[in-house]
């Protein structure tokens, strides 16, 4: 996905302006979609440029001048044939995964802190999706259809943050239960 397409289904409902569409992002898609401040103006305005999006500038008192972009006729076809073109699966790119490849060359308590580390970590996440979840989102079957699709997106956080929590506790089982003394062959 490029940020492109992140910020039009983002400015899709409601205009905003350039730090406004940050503080959106953040909650919002940026729970699995990053971008730096830097990037998301760069890419707003490479998106001006092309016509997907148009800009008011509104004058403020005793403030900079700031920037409502909206998305244009061009930019909602561009999103919508985007939404519609089949995507292929993301590939993986996890350090934890490496290190577990070859966490045996390592003594086992240090991996095995590594994985309590991840461990705290998803759970973290997984309050927090848990929390947005119990305030947005209390019956999700009852939601009107945009914001089931929202949902959705919620609802992979909370499903990947449970499955890495399985993962975490099965591999700390694992490595708990082998012998301390056992032999590691190369």
């Amino acid at each position: 996905m490029a940020l492109a397409h992140a910020i039009l289904a983002i400015l899709l409902d409601h205009p905003c302006s350039g730090y406004d569409l940050r503080k959106r992002f953040e909650g919002s898609v940026g729970f699995f979609w990053q971008a730096s401040f830097q990037q998301i103006y760069r890419e707003l305005n490479k998106l001006e440029e092309e016509g997907w999006l148009s800009a008011e500038t509104i004058h403020q008192q005793h403030r900079p001048d700031k920037k409502v972009y909206c998305v244009t006729k061009r930019g909602e076809d561009s999103l919508k044939a985007w939404i519609a073109a089949p995507c292929e699966i993301a590939p993986i790119k996890d350090d934890l995964l490496v290190k577990a490849f070859s966490g045996y060359a390592v003594p086992r308590e240090t991996f095995l802190a590594e994985l309590r580390h991840h461990q705290t970590q998803h759970q973290e996440r997984l309050a927090v999706y848990q929390q947005i979840e119990q305030q947005f989102f209390p019956q999700p079957q009852a939601l009107p259809m945009k914001e089931k699709f929202r949902y959705l997106t919620l609802l992979n956080g909370i499903q990947f943050e449970t499955a890495w929590l399985i993962w975490c506790e099965d591999a700390i089982a694992l490595l708990e239960a082998s012998p301390a003394n056992e032999a590691i062959e190369p």
